[in-house]
């Protein structure tokens, strides 16, 4: 069948995490982009809350990515990145390891969240395995965990929706309870000050399993896709202070809190605390090109580099790590970060977010909020009997009524700009977003 023969209708997609029946009786589309903005097919704007999919940190189209892209795929389409290398793909990883803390000074490159995560989980066994730790094969992630939808980061994940289709997936696993608690921790701006007793648990899976068989810990600093939930205060340095004791690599999963959205460059600088292991996504790129990766420790990468000149050290790796396009974009990116100090505006920008959020807790609707940097969540009163509607409906009718883009997870609905965002965005948004709540109580 030729191009011009084939029909352009709705059917043939199958979207991911949607329901694919009630989105093509219904469809969201956007077919432009620019700053703060989507536009639909008929060319109405749709304000971003939500920077794409927590990734558009440097806002939609930004001229700077946009030409290095174009030029890059003029210049160097592609390059392979088994056993050979191209030069914007060195210098990314030289400008990411100078943003990561401490001795984070190596960059491994995938393309996604998802890859990063099980790339992680599989440098950590590996690790072990190289120092003669071989037992130190289980990982341990957190309930209401999201690392992304491979089977590795399925299995550390706590969201019982992805995994719960999927059979055993990987054997020897373990979580952490999660840190939200809404009786404790109810309309939080920032870090809750009750929780942090909850990282002992770790000793208790130390105690169950021993140590000598745990290879990691995995966790979001913030966790994003399940609601936004915040650290509690010291949660994370103690959860480094028991990895340290015990020898457990400790994970950061920054695919989401990296590159500002907490106003730093990683959630780690915020808070204080360094992984030995960090991946990253979304926002290297500002979503324009698929790009994740790990950042690790120097003994870590080291412990890799003790065989024959000729012999790989790290048998992993994607067709796509380091592509041009993406290596070109993710620089542009950085330059932008900096150029325009979009991570201490960010910073600049949380007290905003968190007023104007704040700002409609008198909502019969609304349960809880929580905010921590450039980050706004909202749990509503459920639906009785058809649990994630009210979530669902608040989103379909923001796009469709009040022409604002938000995130939804069940019930909960989230806001997370891109950083170019001004007062006057978040004003709008969380004006639409009242009117959205009236419209569907």
């Amino acid at each position: 069948m030729s191009a011009a023969a084939t029909p352009n209708d709705l059917e043939s997609f199958w979207l991911p995490f949607t329901p694919n029946r009630q989105f093509k009786r219904e469809p969201r589309i956007v077919s432009r982009a620019k700053d703060m903005y989507y536009y639909k097919p008929d060319g109405t704007a749709v304000l971003d809350a939500t920077a794409g999919l927590w990734c558009s940190n440097a806002g939609h189209c930004r001229e700077p990515i946009v030409r290095a892209i174009q030029e890059q795929a003029g210049e160097l389409d592609f390059a392979p990145s088994f056993q050979f290398g191209h030069p914007k793909v060195f210098e990314l990883a030289s400008r990411i390891a100078e943003l990561a803390p401490g001795d984070l000074d190596h960059v491994f490159f995938c393309n996604s969240g998802s890859e990063a995560a099980d790339t992680a989980l599989k440098m950590a066994i590996a690790y072990h395995r190289a120092n003669g730790e071989g037992t130190r094969t289980r990982l341990i992630g957190r309930e209401r965990g999201y690392h992304g939808v491979g089977f590795g980061g399925i299995s550390v994940g706590g969201m019982v929706a992805n995994r719960k289709f999927y059979g055993p997936l990987l054997a020897g696993t373990d979580h952490l309870p999660h840190t939200y608690n809404r009786a404790e921790q109810a309309f939080t701006v920032g870090e809750p000050e009750w929780g942090a007793h909850l990282a002992d648990e770790l000793q208790r899976l130390v105690d169950l399993h021993d140590a000598s068989t745990i290879a990691a810990v995995i966790v979001e600093p913030m966790a994003g896709s399940t609601g936004v939930l915040p650290p509690p205060k010291g949660y994370l340095k103690r959860l480094r202070e028991l990895c340290d004791k015990h020898g457990i690599l400790l994970i950061f999963d920054e695919v989401i809190t990296g590159f500002g959205r907490l106003g730093h460059a990683t959630a780690s600088e915020r808070f204080g605390v360094t992984p030995d292991i960090m991946t990253f996504a979304k926002g290297v790129t500002s979503g324009t090109v698929p790009m994740g990766g790990c950042v690790v420790r120097k003994h870590i990468y080291e412990a890799y580099q003790t065989g024959a000149d000729h012999a790989i050290d790290l048998f992993h790796g994607y067709t796509y790590s380091g592509h041009p396009l993406a290596a070109a974009a993710a620089l542009a990116t950085l330059d932008l970060y900096r150029d325009e100090k979009l991570f201490e505006r960010s910073r600049k920008m949380e007290p905003v977010i968190a007023n104007a959020a704040m700002s409609l807790k008198d909502h019969s609707l609304v349960q809880d909020i929580r905010t921590i940097g450039f980050v706004a969540a909202f749990d509503l009163a459920p639906v009785e009997g058809l649990p994630g509607k009210r979530g669902f409906d608040a989103m379909r009718v923001a796009f469709h009524e009040e022409n604002m883009m938000v995130r939804v997870s069940g019930d909960t609905i989230a806001f997370s700009p891109p950083l170019i965002a001004e007062e006057k965005h978040i004003d709008e948004a969380f004006d639409k977003f009242r009117r959205t709540l009236d419209k569907v109580s």
